[in-house]
């Protein structure tokens, strides 16, 4: 039986990885978990399924949450030595990572430094650090198995040829809900608007980067340490029905695609039971009900920041660092109605043009970075209120 820690429980990935879990209550136990601030979901998945040690984002949450569980109640830890002590916990074999933004970087890297597989989900983890983790995945003998949809596809497609023999990895993306709207209408997109994905149901920082395009962004640079290929041979179309999950091209001309019905179940599962396969609980795909299949050529002038995440990935150092902490803080400006959606972007164009490149060779570098980025980033908010 593979015991599971998961950081970010009670998040979407986390809910879904739990329901995966338990389907398959032979194959899997759950040792940790770590969540944020949901304490009153936390509880009930600790009553569900007892794991040893449990983390949330501060003392106060703690003492809460221990007041809803006092029996048989797990170790309460929290903070960000509470997520390490979840993603390093004694008797783990996988930690799925599925913390949204920076701050699933230390945790992780901790688990790999102890030994754990880990089932990413956590993309920042590759945009600020990829190098830095690749090199310790290696060092450390783990596997590494991605969940974003797009990079478990790819995972699985490459299983059709060798490294070697791939030309190229095709990225689906929806398009979003902006697909089609004038871009002249822009700046009057509502919050409620740009969380009403068409496709999938997922948090609202990964909804929002999916309206501006910058998750698919970040889903270039983590392909690129994930796959080792160089960012000319990454691509992205869109694909509005969010059923080919992704392509992988090989030398012969072959093109290999991974399909499903839009479920982060299905990635989850794979991740979990690799190399095997098992019932992830998602529907099936008919594709006589889904009729066509449509992919368009991306218009980077409608979704800049896809453009400047090539940029930033074809610079290196600390520029894919610099951007991910910009776009997180613009991002919550957005959702806390202090900007407007074109804002976005602006902000992080701006802020990528501010600070200087530098070298992001260790884990020091990486997060001063990201503090700067996120200081300017707040400056020029400010200035525009």
């Amino acid at each position: 039986m593979k015991k599971i820690a998961i950081l970010g429980s009670t998040g979407s990935i986390g809910r879904n990885a739990l329901e995966v879990i338990a389907l398959h209550p032979d194959r899997f136990g759950v040792t940790a978990l770590a969540a944020g601030e949901n304490v009153e979901l936390l509880a009930e998945q600790i009553a569900r399924f007892r794991p040893r040690l449990v983390s949330v984002k501060t003392r106060e949450l703690a003492e809460k949450l221990a007041a809803q569980v006092r029996e048989e109640p797990p170790e309460i830890a929290w903070g960000t030595n509470g997520m390490v002590r979840v993603a390093t916990a004694e008797g783990v074999d996988v930690v799925v990572s599925a913390v949204v933004g920076a701050a699933g970087l230390i945790p992780t890297l901790a688990a790999i430094d102890a030994g754990r597989d880990i089932a990413l989900a956590n993309k920042e983890t590759l945009v600020m650090a990829g190098d830095l983790v690749i090199d310790r995945v290696r060092q450390k003998g783990v596997s590494l198995i991605p969940v974003d949809s797009e990079h478990s596809a790819v995972f699985q497609c490459m299983n059709a040829g060798s490294s070697s023999e791939v030309r190229r990895v095709i990225l689906t993306a929806s398009g979003g809900p902006f697909l089609d709207m004038d871009p002249s209408e822009f700046d009057g997109i509502t919050v409620e608007q740009a969380l009403a994905h068409p496709n999938w149901s997922m948090g609202p920082k990964i909804t929002i980067d999916s309206a501006t395009m910058m998750n698919k962004g970040l889903e270039v640079i983590e392909a690129r340490h994930l796959f080792d290929l160089p960012p000319d041979r990454i691509d992205v179309v869109i694909h509005p029905q969010s059923i080919v999950h992704s392509m992988v091209e090989f030398e012969d001309g072959s093109v290999i695609a991974q399909m499903g019905v839009p479920d982060m179940k299905i990635p989850i599962a794979y991740a979990l039971s690799h190399p095997e396969r098992l019932d992830s609980g998602a529907d099936r795909l008919d594709l006589v009900s889904v009729g066509a299949l449509e992919f368009r050529e991306v218009d980077r002038e409608r979704f800049p920041a896809l453009e400047m995440a090539y940029r930033a990935l074809e610079v290196g150092g600390d520029r894919t660092a610099v951007l991910n902490a910009a776009n997180e803080v613009a991002v919550a400006a957005f959702l806390d109605g202090l900007i407007k959606f074109t804002d976005i972007a602006r902000i992080i164009g701006e802020v990528l043009g501010e600070l200087e490149p530098a070298a992001a060779t260790d884990v020091e570098q990486i997060l001063d970075a990201d503090r700067r980025s996120r200081a300017a980033a707040r400056t020029i908010i400010e200035d525009l209120q």
